[in-house]
């Protein structure tokens, strides 16, 4: 199976993705990554460039077109037409190569409308269908807000509307056990002196529940990407036949987990 790769490569964690599907392919994995596609440029961030290396050392074609560069006055005056006319030129670099779908993996820019029509796509969410939408750190945030029982993260198609598309896979774990207790308790705390606003403020992602719900949540999203493209390379999984909801990998996903932790 040929796929792409999309991603910023913004932080430690985009390359941690890529790594993970690339080791599973030396396993077994029956899947080839045609290109990388990155919306930054070398130079514009040592943590991407480090990424495009990466990617490079590994044989993989890496194509570039950097966002903060392409038409700036129209980004900052009209973001939605910006977004067309970005993504249309993405459409341009990467036609020629024939993949299934690409995957979106830490790839921080909405994807528009013209890209989508031509080309199908499967984006990681940091949320079980039907929860909170946006960027991973405001999943968080609401997730607290709302005082969830549960978080998880899910693949999804890729449609106009962010973060809606039907969900293909996903994984859900508890966020009531004793390991998030006292967490929850120090939280319920901190509210009778704090406004939620004044602790996102000071202490942004280091806050201790915020910290520990996105831990849990990170180590599951490997595994949910490569028990999802392992059924989807294997022919288990049709995108053409995606049911409302998606398929819930939950235990494999722990399974998985699990192995890892005593290897």
């Amino acid at each position: 199976m040929q796929i792409g790769w999309f991603s910023t490569g913004r932080d430690e964690e985009a390359r941690k993705l890529l790594e993970s599907v690339l080791v599973e392919r030396q396993r077994g994995l029956s899947l080839d990554i045609a290109f990388v596609f990155c919306n930054r440029e070398r130079g514009e961030s040592p943590v991407t460039d480090s990424f495009l290396d990466y990617a490079k050392s590994q044989g993989l074609k890496t194509i570039t077109r950097s966002s903060m560069k392409f038409m700036p006055e129209l980004r900052l005056l009209r973001r939605e037409l910006w977004r067309e006319e970005y993504h249309k030129e993405v459409w341009k670099l990467i036609k020629d190569y024939e993949v299934e779908f690409s995957f979106l993996a830490g790839y921080m820019l909405i994807v528009g409308r013209s890209l989508i029509e031509h080309h199908r796509m499967l984006n990681l969410h940091p949320a079980v269908p039907g929860g909170p939408k946006g960027s991973w750190q405001e999943v968080m945030w609401e997730l607290i807000k709302k005082r969830a029982h549960y978080a998880g993260a899910q693949i999804h198609l890729v449609t106009a509307e962010l973060d809606e598309g039907p969900a293909v896979t996903f994984c859900q774990f508890s966020l009531k056990t004793p390991e998030f207790e006292p967490l929850w308790r120090r939280f319920e705390e901190d509210l009778l002196t704090m406004s939620l606003e004044e602790i996102k403020e000071t202490y942004k992602e280091d806050y201790p529940l915020f910290r520990k719900i996105r831990e849990e949540e990170f180590i599951r999203e490997i595994p949910l990407i490569i028990m999802t493209l392992k059924r989807l390379s294997e022919k288990g999984l049709n995108l053409e036949e995606i049911k409302k909801g998606g398929i819930d990998l939950s235990e494999e996903v722990e399974r998985y987990i699990n192995i890892t932790k005593r290897v």
